[in-house]
């Protein structure tokens, strides 16, 4: 149990800084010009990543935990391959109609590489998720590290061989999930199972998919805002570095989520409603316990923090470094209860709790009005991200207690069927 999270934390904790070394290559080889359709490309690559990979995995991983055995998932997963090939075509299709203004080029190559990533990383939450439902995470972690790592050596082979070429950047970037094929048994899945199912994997993957989708775009999509509404480029910059400092837990906790998503759906299966019970309690207290602790990093040691690690002129003050902060926790909060409820198998209510979530920041946006658009902005991101955990967390507690009453439903049942004239009587 312990060198569960230790391999799952490192895996992540690594595939990260390889993703940031991996941009870092490009820019600097590059160019900022030359380097501007890969950097879209990545970005699309990380909402591809939550729309795709994250519920894969963890739709792998709840079937086959609820349903003891992989013939769930075996049915299933042609027609899963069919809905990521469509949409990888249509998002390709849109990325071409627009390539002009998303990458400056008037060729098919970058739209190409557009539905290249889609496709891995669908392909990539497959991997991911067979080999968290085996409960093999040090491959898990592995697999994480590997798909940047690749990444990065093609990036190495291209330098020393003096390639000066987005698109060769750019197919760096799309052909890294190929490291899944380094685990070929991942993507065989036998016909086993001991529980029927009438689950719908496609509504529970859209469900999660809308969430995660809408919950990166809160995430990261601080920045665009205060662009789009008049702060300065100092600004975006220091809200851009403050965002990428405080998510560090939240990245880390990405990988270490692959061994909860099992482990709770076997809870909610086998009706062990204490234990789901203390876990959700557990959840509230550390967040409470969290955003006390942000608020003074945020407060004292973020702009610190972003001095040292981004240079002396990325500057921001300690009050919206603290909304940064707390915002950011609230989003970690938000990972782990929504694999909490992705385990009661109640996904489509993520995307509700989301769409809540991103109206609440809006009307914080527009409601709260002060003399500096940045603090308006960070208010929001916190907004966002409080109400949508507010919400999650209500639809995990009403989760608990429909199991809590059915269970003891089925208690009365099983007694009244065991004396049956004390029953009448």
């Amino acid at each position: 149990r312990a060198r569960t999270p230790a391999a799952l934390a490192a895996g992540s904790t690594v595939s990260g800084l390889l993703a940031y070394v991996f941009f870092a290559l490009s820019t600097r080889t590059l160019g900022a010009d030359a380097a501007a359709p890969v950097s879209v490309l990545w970005t699309y690559w990380s909402f591809s990543a939550a729309a795709l990979t994250f519920p894969l995995q963890h739709w792998i991983a709840r079937s086959v935990a609820a349903h003891e055995g992989e013939g769930s998932v075996r049915n299933a997963i042609r027609r899963v391959a069919g809905w990521v090939v469509v949409t990888a075509l249509v998002v390709g299709g849109l990325s071409w109609l627009t390539r002009g203004q998303l990458f400056h080029r008037d060729d098919v190559w970058f739209p190409l590489l557009v539905v290249v990533v889609t496709i891995g990383s669908g392909f990539i939450g497959v991997v991911r998720g067979s080999l968290s439902a085996r409960r093999q995470f040090t491959s898990v972690a592995a697999a994480l590290v590997a798909e940047n790592a690749v990444r990065c050596l093609a990036a190495v082979v291209l330098i020393v061989t003096d390639v000066h070429s987005s698109l060769a950047f750019g197919a760096c970037l799309a052909f890294g999930a190929l490291a899944g094929f380094l685990w070929p048994s991942a993507l065989r899945f036998s016909k086993q199972q001991s529980r029927a199912t009438t689950e719908s994997a496609m509504r529970f993957i859209s469900g999660a998919a809308g969430g995660q989708l809408i919950g990166q775009a809160v995430l990261t999509g601080g920045p665009v805002v205060l662009a789009l509404s008049g702060g300065s480029p100092a600004q975006v910059t220091a809200l851009f570095a403050a965002l990428a400092l405080f998510r560090a837990p939240y990245t880390i906790a990405i990988g270490l989520v692959s061994a909860l998503t099992g482990r709770l759906t076997r809870l909610v299966v086998a009706g062990h409603t204490r234990a789901l019970r203390l876990f959700r309690l557990g959840t509230w207290g550390v967040t409470a316990s969290a955003l006390v602790g942000a608020a003074l990093v945020g407060a004292g040691l973020g702009p610190w923090l972003l001095r040292f690690i981004f240079g002396p002129e990325v500057r921001l003050d300690g009050y919206p470094s603290m909304l940064v902060a707390l915002g950011s926790t609230f989003a970690l909060a938000n990972l782990v209860v929504t694999v909490s409820v992705m385990a009661h198998s109640r996904s489509g209510v993520i995307a509700r709790s989301w769409v809540v979530g991103v109206l609440a920041g809006a009307a914080v946006f527009v409601l709260v009005r002060t003399d500096d658009t940045l603090i308006e902005t960070c208010w929001a991101f916190l907004a966002a991200e409080a109400v949508a955990f507010v919400v999650l967390a209500a639809e995990d507690y009403r989760s608990g207690l429909t199991l809590e009453h059915g269970r003891s439903a089925t208690v009365v049942v099983s007694a009244d069927a065991r004396h049956p004239r004390s029953s009448s009587a």
